[in-house]
This record gives C-alpha cells, sequence and structure tokens, in this order.
C-alpha cells in the first residue's frame, strides 16, 4: 500500500485518539459491489463505549454497521484496497483529501471545515422534544453531521415534532400515565423517522422502559431501519416485515399506523380495538371503499356533483364512522388536521383513548351510524364489519 494511503490512515488514526475526528467519506468506488455508491463514517455513542458507525449507501438501499476504532482502521484500509478511489477526512485540525490512481496516489491536506466536532451522544440536552442531533435523523438524511436539519427536510423536522406532542398529549392523558412501561407498534413504519421519534421520546426523555415494534412490507425498510436501532443502541426497538392483517401485534399500550392505505386503516384500527391498546393514533390515506358506494343525497347533489368535492366528502364521512366506531367501542376521539395542507395533502388524524369506565349504551351510537349510511346510500364499512 502506497505512503499517501499509509499517511492518510495514520491521519485518521490521530484524529480518534485525539477525539478531532469529524467525519470521514469514501467515495468514487470502482470495486466489485454492485450498485455501492459511498460510505460514510461518523462517531457515536454506544452501551460498548465510542464506535465508528459505517453507512453504506447503495443506488437503491442503505446498510449501517457499527466498529470499534481499531477495527474501524482495517476496515478502512480494506475499502481503499478494494475499489474506493478516493477519501475525504474531516477533522477539526484540517480536511485530508486522498485520491487513488492507478499507477500512483496523492493525499493532501487543506483548512478545517468544521471547527467543532459534533456530538456523538444520544442524550444531549433537548430543546425540543426532538433532539435535532440524534444519530437517527443524521443517518436517514434529515440533519447534518453537526446536527442542523437540512434545508429540504425541515417540512419533515416539523412533522416529527408534532408528532411527538401528539403522543405527548395523549400519554399525559390517558391511563397510560404513570407507567414505567409501554409496548408501542407502529403499523406501516416506512422509513422509520416517526417510529424513532416516538421511541426516542418515550424512551430517553421520558425514560421508560419501551418494547417497540415497526412493522412495513418493505425488507429493504425493514433492513435499514434495524441496522440505525442498533447503530443508535435502542435495545428495545425493532423492524419485523409483515402486513396489517398478517402481524400478530400481541397487546400492545399504543398501536399507531400511519398513511395505511384505504381499508388498511380499518384493519389497523380493529386490531387496536381488539387489544385494548390504551391509545390508537392513525393517519388515514385513500378512502376508496366508502367513494364507490356513496350516493349524493338529492339535497347535496348539485354539490357532489364535482368529483374533487365527491372525494372530500368520502374522506370526511369515512373518517367520521372510523371516529365513531371507535366511541362505541369505549374510545374517546379526536380527528384533526394533523400538519398543513401545503406539507401533505394526507393530513387527518385520528386519535382514541380508551376509556376506563364502562362501555357506552351501543344502541344510540349505531343508530346514528345507520343514519349517516342511509343517508350517503353505503351498504359497509371495513370496521363495522370487522367489529360485527
Amino acid at each position: 500500500m502506497s505512503d499517501a494511503i499509509e499517511n492518510f490512515l495514520g491521519e485518521l488514526a490521530k484524529s480518534l485518539s485525539s477525539a478531532s475526528f469529524v467525519k470521514l467519506t469514501l467515495s468514487n468506488y470502482k470495486g466489485a459491489e454492485e450498485h455501492l455508491q459511498r460510505i460514510t463514517l461518523r462517531v457515536i455513542d454506544t452501551n460498548r463505549g465510542p464506535q465508528l458507525s459505517f453507512q453504506s449507501h447503495f443506488s437503491t438501499r442503505q446498510t449501517v454497521k457499527n466498529f470499534g476504532f481499531g477495527e474501524s482502521l482495517e476496515t478502512v484500509r480494506s475499502y481503499l484496497d478494494s475499489g474506493f478511489r478516493s477519501a475525504h477526512l474531516f477533522t477539526t485540525s484540517g480536511d485530508f483529501q486522498l485520491t487513488i490512481g492507478k499507477r500512483s496516489s496523492r493525499l493532501t491536506k487543506g483548512k478545517p471545515t468544521f471547527a467543532d466536532r459534533p456530538s456523538a451522544s444520544h442524550d444531549r440536552e433537548k430543546k425540543t422534544l426532538v433532539d435535532p442531533g440524534a444519530f437517527y435523523l443524521k443517518a436517514l438524511g434529515s440533519a447534518t453531521d453537526t446536527g442542523e436539519i437540512r434545508a429540504q427536510q425541515r417540512d419533515k423536522w416539523r412533522q416529527i415534532n408534532k408528532y411527538v406532542e401528539v403522543l405527548r398529549d395523549l400519554f399525559d392523558n390517558s391511563s397510560l400515565r404513570g407507567r414505567d412501561r409501554l409496548r408501542i407498534v407502529d403499523m406501516g413504519s416506512g422509513k422509520g423517522y416517526l417510529t424513532f421519534a416516538a421511541y426516542d421520546y418515550f424512551a430517553n426523555v421520558r425514560s421508560l422502559k419501551v418494547e417497540m415494534t415497526g412493522v412495513d412490507t418493505k425488507q429493504e425498510l425493514i433492513e435499514l431501519c434495524g441496522q440505525i436501532a442498533v447503530a443508535a443502541g435502542y435495545e428495545g426497538l425493532r423492524f419485523t416485515s409483515g402486513t396489517i392483517v398478517d402481524t400478530d401485534i400481541g397487546e400492545p399500550d399504543i398501536l399507531i399506523a400511519l398513511h395505511a392505505c384505504d381499508t388498511a386503516t380499518d384493519d389497523a384500527l380493529f386490531k387496536g380495538i381488539h387489544a385494548n391498546a390504551g391509545i390508537i393514533v392513525a393517519a388515514p390515506c385513500c378512502h376508496k371503499e366508502v367513494r364507490r358506494q356513496m350516493k349524493s343525497p338529492e339535497i347535496l347533489k348539485d354539490i357532489l356533483k364535482h368529483g374533487s368535492m365527491l372525494e372530500r366528502e368520502a374522506e370526511t364521512i369515512t373518517d367520521g364512522l372510523r371516529s365513531m366506531l371507535l366511541e362505541r367501542s369505549g374510545y374517546r376521539t379526536r380527528v384533526f388536521e394533523f400538519v398543513p395542507t401545503e406539507h401533505t395533502p394526507k393530513n387527518n388524524m385520528i386519535v382514541a383513548v380508551r376509556d376506563q369506565g364502562k362501555l357506552p349504551d351501543q344502541g344510540p351510537v349505531q343508530k346514528r351510524i345507520d343514519a349517516v349510511k342511509s343517508f350517503y346510500g353505503i351498504a359497509e364499512q371495513r370496521l363495522e364489519n370487522l367489529l360485527a
């Protein structure tokens, strides 16, 4: 291996031992690993002490692995020997750019881009409910290495904070308050932004013993989120592949289902009701079932003849019926705008908190449900059928 590469590895070792390391990027990959584009390294604190987190970026997926400092040096050496032609080391004392050519390699040093080393802790003092320097936000690309939210991710950042605020208020006004343990299931966890945020809040901010499972159908997202959870030291958080219908959720205290399409929201709500979950949170997506059945009442005929108006009415009626069915099942409910429509058009959220009193008289509630269905010519509704 050339002197330039050895000197580069020496600077890397020095930055780790002196705590001046900021980050390292390996790029310009010419090796045999298909679809691999680059690898970024950052320091994180774990239960085993500080480690380097290697985030590999492929064209269609990402992976995350952690190594101790000594093992990290050998791992970087092997990467430089197996196809990466460029490496950029950022430290608080200087930046080092390594370029590997076919015949020779070159190492250049420049002024430091970063004056301060980013925090590696998962327990930084939080000025907001969500810590912008949290490892998972960096790993998912929402935050920079210094804990600054990226400009293009600010809408997502506001959504995450609003979501955690909603969960906090629901928890504090439910029978779950005072618990030292929580079981949470997130049906349709996707890329995991909100799943990580919920776990981090309850486990690290509220210091509860949390067992949380994120469920999604996309295996590549399950693998990525699982790796990030391990890298972040989130021992109570796991991700599993499955559908809402087929997944055994056990007995969660909180059930979450965000952006489940059409009747998948009803399937999730039913699972939460059937499991006696203390809190149910849903953000429905698509409302096809009721929309297909709806007939315009004579008095609304001239209004609902417009497709967009009928679409909105179908969403309102669908979520309203869901709310009434939750109330019939012993929950206090609210339906509200989760985030402004300029951030996402699918912005309604249904929240339900189990009432500890006896179940309400279902007769009057069912009578009102039947009246709504009759008015719009709705024959069936998925959640009602499941509860029957």
